[in-house]
């Protein structure tokens, strides 16, 4: 079975528990997926079976949308509602004084990852020294967020919820955190939903008891979502039967000989390539004039 599962991932659930549940269900050993979210956060997952586990190096730079609540006047050790609390204050913040903090961390910006993530100092992941209570410096990483929009607040709870559009590598909780901080109360994160992953939406998920049932019945193949799927941002290329045997063994396509013969290619363009009848043979790159293998998905 090769292709993409995307899953709703539940609260509670790391991102290896759905992945070791999707290879009972579905009998692939061979799987993985396309980053990561909190035990607590919730959302899509895209589950990569089979030969789609060879994308995994290929598709990190992806953007993802969340939709993300939070608290005012409270600050915590993991930056969410589920760490040790650290600092409480009183907070009567305006939606008036949100919205004119927002523009502030739209854009470019930087941001210290937390001392709970996977990130790793010296060979050691941080919350695993956060865990042994200890706190090292960590170096700034710039980050895009698209898209970043108060969707409510209750002024008189000090709740809301935001919009966010964001590069890969942003961590959710560091951008209420900062907000927090900016406006002299802190802030925590109280719950996390992954809307959009990899393309994937949660229009595109099945839940685990969904995937069982799919399971049972011999249906899975009908939420199998192709390889291909995940490369949708890249424009495609058709080549020859003849052509389509030499890339599957490795060999480079002269692109003077393809249907991109005349065209200015800019070095470096990845291309889908597929064979006369449609079918995804791999990822090729534009380089020197040829059209090199970049990631190859066909059976030789």
């Amino acid at each position: 079975m090769n292709g993409v599962i995307v899953i709703d991932k539940p609260a509670g659930f790391t991102s290896f528990d759905v992945i070791a549940v999707t290879r009972r269900l579905t009998g692939q050993r061979k799987t993985g997926h396309t980053g990561t979210l909190d035990p607590n956060a919730t959302g899509v997952l895209p589950v990569l079976l089979g030969s789609a586990t060879k994308a995994q190096d290929l598709i990190v730079n992806h953007d993802k949308e969340y939709v993300a609540e939070f608290k005012l006047g409270m600050t915590t050790d993991t930056l969410d509602i589920w760490g040790q609390v650290k600092t409480q204050a009183e907070s009567h913040v305006t939606r008036d004084m949100l919205e004119a903090l927002l523009p502030r961390f739209r854009g470019d910006i930087t941001q210290v990852p937390p001392m709970f993530s996977a990130v790793q100092k010296n060979g050691v992941r941080l919350y695993d020294l956060a865990r042994k209570g200890v706190e090292v410096e960590r170096e700034p990483r710039a980050v895009t967020v698209y898209r970043f929009e108060l969707l409510s607040f209750d002024e008189a709870a000090q709740r809301g919820t935001l919009d966010i559009k964001c590069s890969k590598g942003t961590y959710v909780r560091t951008l209420i955190d900062d907000i927090g901080a900016a406006l002299g109360v802190g802030a925590v994160m109280t719950a996390l939903r992954r809307t959009s992953a990899c393309g994937y939406t949660l229009e595109d998920c099945v839940t685990l008891d969904e995937l069982k049932a799919l399971s049972e019945s011999g249906a899975i193949g009908e939420r199998l979502r192709p390889v291909e799927s995940l490369f949708t941002s890249y424009k495609s290329l058709t080549v020859s039967e003849a052509q389509a045997k030499r890339f599957k063994n490795g060999a480079a396509l002269d692109i003077s000989r393809t249907a991109l013969r005349g065209r200015d290619i800019a070095e470096n363009t990845v291309f889908r390539i597929k064979d006369p009848s449609n079918a995804f043979l791999g990822l090729g790159i534009a380089t020197d004039g040829m059209i090199k293998i970049y990631k190859l998905f066909a059976e030789r």
